[in-house]
């Protein structure tokens, strides 16, 4: 019983939204409490409480940078359980295939990009990728080769995309819809578009290279 309260601790912090939209900011790299709490719109206070539950269960680390707290995940096995959720919860609620299917307007989405087909057709030029998060996370980390450009970019972006090219959307992992959203309003468009299997962090657990600016 000792060791099953363990393992329920680390269920029991995957339990809350709030603790699943602090993982996927700090999959996308180191963060402190009042930069968390900005991007997910959580209170500081709110935030700092979530991220002591993280942190119990093992899910996440700290450390100090002067007087600020910085938090990490505590490995890539994090990504991993995090993707098992996601793909637990798409095939086995129909209220997650409901929303994602309103995210396509009813269309059936077409299938994702693999990381290893899209690295190939990086190398050999037959591909645009769009890395539709916003600018910060953008310059701290992406695919190399991939122009930013969030959802509210696409309309002005739009005149610049080869129609000949087939467009792969990513953003920041499994729970993120931004790239859903773009592939739907690009497709809208005439566009062949595909959003990529994972984001960021799933590319860069693979070992593969990123690009900063800045």
């Amino acid at each position: 019983m000792a060791l099953l309260e363990e393992y329920a601790l680390v269920a029991r912090a995957l339990s809350a939204p709030g603790r699943l939209m602090l993982l996927e900011q700090l999959a996308q790299g180191e963060r402190g409490v009042e930069g968390l709490a900005e991007k997910t719109g959580l209170t500081v206070a709110n935030c700092s409480q979530h991220l002591q539950q993280l942190r119990r269960s093992g899910l996440v680390t700290s450390h100090r940078e002067g007087k600020a707290v910085i938090y990490q995940l505590t490995d890539t096995n994090t990504l991993e359980l995090m993707d098992l959720l996601r793909l637990l919860a798409e095939r086995n609620l129909a209220k997650v295939e409901q929303i994602l299917r309103g995210l396509s307007e009813g269309e059936e989405a077409p299938k994702p990009v693999s990381r290893d087909e899209l690295a190939a057709r990086l190398a050999e030029g037959s591909v645009t990728v769009l890395d539709v998060r916003p600018a910060d996370e953008y310059a701290s980390a992406h695919i190399p080769g991939a122009r930013n450009a969030t959802l509210a970019d696409l309309e002005r972006i739009l005149p610049t995309l080869d129609p000949t090219t087939e467009i792969v959307a990513y953003c920041r992992g499994p729970y993120c819809i931004y790239a859903h959203q773009a592939v739907t309003a690009l497709r809208k468009r005439g566009l062949a578009a595909r959003r990529l299997e994972g984001g960021l962090p799933e590319w860069r657990k693979d070992g593969r290279k990123v690009a900063t600016t800045g």
